[in-house]
């Protein structure tokens, strides 16, 4: 992670990245996470929604990438160009907790996995599942603390680990496939509450999200790429693989099983539906596959959390302390920030009722700003002309199209979401902007320059208030 870092990332390597940190938690949950919420009618149209808005999300990187080649920070950097330092500051800050609590979805599936064979773990929230979690959580971070630091090679030995159960799954149920089936649950099946089209696609779109957060895997490593125009490539590339496996793994089950059979599953679901269909070595297989493919994840991410927070105090967006590297090139305080961030949380998840649903959406929705940012940098140096004068001028009216289609995409998932997980987002920004006045001092700086600036903190506190009272009162939920 050091900037001094000579290794330069092929374009296998960059695509490598992507699906790696795309394909983690959230595949193997999407089975009973779509089958509680739609049927394959509405799951086709969520996932044009999602996939279309992504790829436009996508297409802003892979201009970004190629226009902008000195904001190699990672997302956050564009935002801070933009629009400001505090902006910056939120959507580094945004992009790092949200990648943190997707984290310690991480480990709740591990133990929900583990639950299915050992009743202790629980949904993976019990007591012994979140002793057993912390256990883990210390032994990662004490391992690359001692200098275990290549996201690259992590990313493609478990990547492929990974791919491989998530393949099989697909091959076998393509020979089990019913038609008749598939048909009888195409409008939503029997046995399901009755909801209205809009709703049930509304019910899958921070889950859509979250299988989709690690699509800027190239982008967070961009200065390592031997060109920039290998990031924009490798983003392409790994978004198109992943969004067609997820479509399948989604679709699938609905021709093995009924739609209230693939909701009652217990998560991993992936495991549920295979061992339904051809008995429980199945669910095994599967488990395998979602433990090796999140401790691959999780190690990956933790190292991406920490890289993104060692970048922005270099860049001076967090405290000084947060840049520092211990004698094994590693960002240590960055490192030790992140894991206790994820350790809380993780025993938060003791008084969650869902607790990965809970993660999966609260993730989807702190990563929402960071992308609506990039987003809304996209436009802004399209209608401004920035770089076009010399890099093919003939495409700034389609950039500003996709970048303006990329940005009412994440305001359409962000009110989608719900007021619920906005309040709670605004639970963590707010006492998070404490790091952003701790630099500021540092650096002798006024606090916030301009008035904007003051209506986002404005913001951000009355929303927080405003969760505290919704938590307090039973109005909000975990």
């Amino acid at each position: 992670m050091s900037t001094e870092a000579t290794q330069k990332f092929s374009l296998l390597t960059l695509s490598g990245m992507v699906v790696g940190s795309m394909v983690g938690a959230g595949i193997f949950s999407l089975p009973r996470t779509f089958g509680l919420a739609t049927g394959p009618f509405g799951a086709v149209i969520a996932w044009c929604i999602a996939g279309g808005g992504m790829y436009m999300l996508a297409r802003v990187f892979q201009s970004l990438a190629e226009r902008k080649p000195d904001l190699d920070a990672g997302v956050f950097a564009y935002a801070k160009e933009g629009f400001g330092d505090y902006p910056g500051f939120l959507s580094a800050f945004g992009y790092w907790i949200g990648s943190c609590i997707g984290n310690v979805s991480y480990w709740v599936l591990i133990k929900s996995t583990l639950g299915g064979f050992f009743p202790v773990f629980g949904d993976g929230n019990t007591v012994v599942a979140i002793l057993v979690a912390s256990v883990g959580i210390w032994l990662f971070h004490f391992t690359i603390l001692r200098g275990i630091q290549q996201a690259a090679f992590i990313n493609t030995v478990v990547t492929v680990a990974k791919i491989v159960p998530i393949l099989a799954f697909i091959i076998i149920l393509f020979f089990f496939f019913k038609l008749d089936l598939f048909r009888a649950n195409f409008w939503g099946g029997e046995g399901m509450p009755e909801a209205s089209l809009l709703r049930q696609i509304q019910a899958t779109m921070l889950a859509t999200v979250f299988v989709f957060i690690g699509i800027e895997g190239a982008s967070n490593y961009s200065r390592y790429a031997r060109t920039r125009a290998d990031v924009g490539k490798a983003t392409i590339m790994g978004f198109i693989g992943v969004s067609a496996l997820m479509v399948l793994v989604t679709l699938l089950p609905y021709a093995a099983l009924t739609r209230p059979e693939i909701a009652g599953m217990s998560q991993p679901s992936m495991a549920g539906v295979l061992s339904a269909v051809v008995g429980p070595w199945g669910a095994v297989f599967i488990s395998i596959g979602v433990i090796v493919s999140v401790l691959g994840a999780y190690l990956a991410w933790s190292l991406v959390c920490a890289e993104v927070l060692y970048v922005a105090a270099r860049t001076n967006d967090m405290p000084r302390l947060f840049g520092t590297e211990n004698q094994n090139k590693v960002p240590a305080a960055a490192l030790w920030l992140t894991n206790i961030v994820v350790q809380l949380f993780v025993i938060s998840t003791y008084w969650s009722q869902d607790a990965f649903a809970l993660m999966l959406n609260l993730t989807s929705a702190m990563s929402l700003i960071p992308y609506f940012l990039v987003a809304a940098f996209g436009i802004l140096i399209a209608r401004r002309a920035e770089s076009y004068d010399v890099i093919r001028p003939q495409e700034r009216k389609r950039d500003l199209t996709i970048a303006s289609i990329a940005a009412i995409y994440t305001i359409f998932m962000i009110v989608a979401g719900g007021m619920k997980f906005v309040l709670l987002s605004a639970l963590l920004y707010a006492p998070g902007t404490l790091l952003y006045f701790w630099a500021r001092r540092e650096q002798g700086k006024q606090i916030f320059n301009t008035t904007v600036d003051w209506v986002i903190f404005a913001a951000a506190v009355i929303g927080c208030v405003a969760a505290i009272a919704g938590l307090s009162t039973g109005y909000l939920t975990i």
